[in-house]
């Protein structure tokens, strides 16, 4: 079970309780916006990285292009991947822990604080 499994059952286990209907949704909202925050910090990174050792393959436009696509694939990874058979596996593999160890708070700050990263980083570049 990889990091990004048991963040999304715990966002999944918050959210059961109180929307169960949407439950899934959330918590593979959760896993899509951390994971393309990652993405976009690892991105601005490398542009500044890039930049600084005068390196110069693609423009501004084709890598946002690229970043929405990048996006597209990992929702509609994780909406498949988390879809019914892998979210049942999960809850069984979880079951042991009942306690959820993380504050939902933040779970939620987490890519927030990733996307600072990632705006001061830009700001830097």
């Amino acid at each position: 079970m990889t990091t990004f499994d048991a963040l999304f059952y715990h966002v999944f286990q918050h959210y059961k309780n109180r929307k169960s209907k949407k439950a899934n949704s959330i918590a593979v909202f959760y896993i899509t916006f951390l994971q393309c925050s990652l993405l976009l910090v690892l991105g601005v990174f490398f542009a500044g990285f890039f930049k600084s050792m005068h390196v110069d393959t693609m423009s501004a436009g084709k890598v946002w292009t690229l970043f929405a696509l990048a996006v597209v694939f990992i929702h509609f990874k994780n909406w498949m991947k988390y879809g019914g058979r892998k979210r049942k596996v999960l809850n069984a593999k979880m079951l042991k822990n009942k306690k959820l160890n993380y504050s939902i708070w933040l779970l939620w700050l987490l890519p927030l604080g990733i996307l600072g990263l990632a705006f001061v980083l830009l700001q830097a570049v």
